[in-house]
């Protein structure tokens, strides 16, 4: 178990669907699922991450696996707090004196209720002092771009629970917009498609490893196809079929509109001067929704402008909070903490 000196920093990147910790100086140090596995009756937690990840759709009727977060907010508070408790006391000394101050990622339109309940659920679970990024601003951090000049940058961040798009400038979110439609929506989308084409009732994780597989998000980027199984709602029994991935395409297409929508939305809003920036600079993805076959070119052919998916995606927002802690003098009086009124 890695554990940390006394006081060191720490960033987290409270998705909904995963869970990293960044520790100042050491980098990212914990990458989990964030799901927690309880018993019903008790509310008896039983596991937490990849060992609750595991259960989900597996478990008996007393025991549950879900998750504490949902469009990136808290859904369950309780549950949150002990997720939060479990991963930073994996990667703390548990003896340790001096409790760690913690950068947490949120999405850029969260309320300022939703912002105080993070807050509460970090400090409650052993942060001595907490504060919020924006998620866009964190992955801009995180994808190597220097915001702090005058210049602007745009990113969309694509999660489990969000999309969040915002142009950056002068270190600080100058147009943004967040939709509440991000991976979670697109599993959701293709195992609704299933069940309705095919009359066969799939999970979470079998829409998920499809769209990872087969799917994409621009007609003739690819043609694969896969082997999927279910259960056959005509006869209860268990079933395969094979699934293209012009299938996926059409099981997508409506929160795929609305993150084109967003991005047009945001580009539609940005002060002429930035608008010219991001012409020369393109649009940067982050975010593992980002990594959808096909993603960055449907960007491309619906606005006109270049789109680059970043180095490292999936762990842009992480390590976006640990620049955050090294920049914290700099950009601390923009941060949302909680001795700083927020805003909806």
């Amino acid at each position: 178990m890695l554990v940390i000196n006394l006081g060191t920093d720490m960033g987290i990147d409270l998705g909904t669907a995963t869970v990293l910790v960044y520790l100042r100086g050491k980098g990212i140090v914990l990458h989990e699922p964030s799901v927690v596995a309880i018993e019903q009756n008790t509310r008896h937690v039983l596991a937490v991450g990849e060992a609750a990840q595991k259960m989900l759709g597996r478990t008996p009727g007393n025991i549950v696996a879900t998750r504490p977060l949902r469009e990136g907010v808290i859904a369950d508070f309780e549950i949150t707090e002990v997720m939060l408790r479990y991963f930073i006391g994996k990667v703390c000394d548990k003896r340790r004196l001096i409790r760690p101050r913690v950068i947490v990622c949120i999405p850029a339109a969260t309320t300022s209720v939703e912002q105080k309940a993070v807050v509460e659920a970090v400090m409650r679970a052993g942060a001595r002092e907490a504060f919020l990024i924006e998620e866009p601003r964190a992955a801009a951090l995180g994808a190597g771009l220097d915001i702090f000049l005058p210049t602007g940058h745009m990113v969309v961040d694509i999660g489990g629970g969000t999309t969040d798009v915002a142009v950056i400038s002068l270190g600080e979110i100058v147009v943004t917009e967040s939709v509440r439609v991000g991976g979670d929506k697109f599993d959701e989308a293709i195992a609704r498609f299933i069940r309705k084409e095919f009359n066969l009732l799939i999970g979470e994780r079998t829409a998920e490893a499809l769209k990872v597989e087969v799917g994409t998000a621009l007609a003739g980027s690819r043609s694969l196809e896969t082997e999927i199984r279910g259960r056959y709602l005509l006869s209860g029994l268990p079933r395969s079929f094979m699934v293209r991935t012009e299938h996926v395409l059409e099981a997508i297409h409506e929160p795929l509109d609305a993150v084109v929508a967003s991005v047009r939305s945001v580009l539609e809003r940005t002060p002429p001067e930035l608008a010219g920036d991001i012409i020369e600079r393109g649009i940067v993805l982050t975010g593992g929704g980002a990594m959808l076959d096909g993603l960055g070119k449907l960007l491309i052919r619906e606005t006109g402008v270049n789109v680059y998916l970043a180095q490292n995606p999936i762990a842009c927002v992480a390590l976006g909070t640990g620049r955050a802690l090294v920049e914290l003098e700099r950009i601390n009086h923009t941060l949302i903490s909680p001795n700083r009124r927020t805003a909806n």
